[in-house]
């Protein structure tokens, strides 16, 4: 009876083991090789880019811009042939100190009625595996159009359980030097090098 007890317990483990293993395989993430190919539409709503700089060297400062518009071609049998053009609006800018904030849609600073968007549009991507790839592309900040690469990660991909919408998204990140786009105020004091990072999120059109 014993035994019986003990052999009854040791098939329910496996049982519930090979349930769970079925389970994961079936909820396995996406790979980026398994996203839809098309043209995709920046879901604004939950698109950021993320800023950070050094603070007299003692603090590394950071900030957001949002309402982000912008496209996504898209083939992962292709991905040589991938599109990425996006528009940054600057006046979308956001501290935790309202002055600064201000301060930095100014003249001195990114002077954001002057120069109200930066652009960025993709001229060469490289796969390098596992999700990632380098895009290499031109970002437009200031008034002036410098090359920038950046450095992109897949982070996963599905039906949006709220809008049904088909969703891929990514991490995208780089380094600038601001003085190259003409924002210089402070420098060195206040770093010039902005590290700048790209939280998107990308529609499937049709």
């Amino acid at each position: 009876m014993k035994m019986s007890m003990i052999a009854g317990a040791l098939a329910a483990l496996v049982s519930l083991a090979t349930a769970a293993s079925d389970a994961s395989a079936q909820t396995a993430p996406p790979t980026l090789g398994s996203v839809r190919a098309g043209t995709y539409k920046v879901d604004s709503y939950h698109t950021q880019v993320e800023f950070s700089l050094s603070h007299f060297g003692f603090t590394n400062y950071a900030g957001l811009l949002a309402g982000v518009t912008g496209s996504l071609q898209l083939d992962p049998a292709h991905l040589s042939a991938a599109k990425l053009d996006v528009t940054i609006p600057i006046q979308s800018i956001t501290t935790t100190v309202p002055k600064l904030t201000d301060e930095l849609k100014g003249a001195q600073w990114l002077d954001s009625e002057k120069f109200p968007a930066a652009i960025f549009t993709s001229t060469k991507v490289v796969s390098s595996g596992n999700g990632e790839a380098t895009i290499t592309g031109n970002l437009t900040l200031h008034g002036v159009t410098q090359p920038v690469v950046l450095h992109a990660h897949f982070i996963g991909a599905g039906v949006n359980p709220i809008d049904k919408a088909y969703t891929v998204g990514f991490e995208a990140t780089t380094t600038i030097k601001r003085s190259e786009f003409g924002v210089s105020a402070y420098v060195p004091a206040i770093g010039d090098d902005v590290q700048l990072t790209l939280e998107g999120a990308f529609e499937l059109q049709g």
